[in-house]
């Protein structure tokens, strides 16, 4: 029972849920190191959300012995060319959702994504050179507002939940 596929991307869930608890308990905290325990938090429950994104594909492709059954990244299994070889409604509709910028899945690849870019400073336009230099700026401003905030991480989770429940139903054997 262990070493069934499922068991994985439950963890993975799990894992993220933890992750967003302790992100709650950051955020609410008032220590010097908050803003990066958020981080960490932040970055964590996203790690586990792409982890529990490639056990459910490792799921999928485990149940149709697809020859892609260990890939080690999900957007090798969300591929058309995947769906080429044999039509699979569960693939099918989670490359729907990947190739939809608007989607909770597209918005989840695309953020752990970045996570492997370099940072790079915010590009300003040149500008007016009658206004002052120096510039007063608010050191306890709040975070960035491209950042990602718990509920978006959290309804991302539930929706990967249900995707999970509602896939599993289909998927299993009679």
């Amino acid at each position: 029972m262990a070493n069934e596929l499922y068991t994985r991307t439950n963890q993975k869930i799990y894992f993220a849920g933890l992750s967003l608890e302790a992100l709650a308990r950051a955020e609410e905290g008032r220590a010097m190191n908050s803003l990066a325990l958020i981080q960490a938090c932040r970055e964590s429950a996203l790690f586990h959300l792409y982890g529990a994104l490639l056990g459910l594909c490792h799921e999928i492709a485990g149940f149709y012995r697809l020859p892609q059954a260990n890939a080690s990244r999900a957007e090798s299994l969300l591929t058309r060319e995947v769906l080429d070889t044999i039509a699979i409604p569960e693939l099918a509709e989670m490359i729907e959702l990947a190739n939809n910028p608007q989607t909770w899945l597209a918005k989840l690849l695309a953020a752990h994504q970045a996570l492997f870019q370099p940072p790079r400073a915010p590009h300003k336009p040149k500008g007016d050179v009658t206004q002052p230099l120096i510039l007063a700026v608010n050191l306890d401003e709040e975070e960035a507002p491209d950042e990602l905030n718990r509920e978006e991480l959290e309804s991302w989770r539930q929706n990967l939940k249900g995707l999970a429940i509602r896939f599993r139903d289909g998927l299993n054997e009679c």
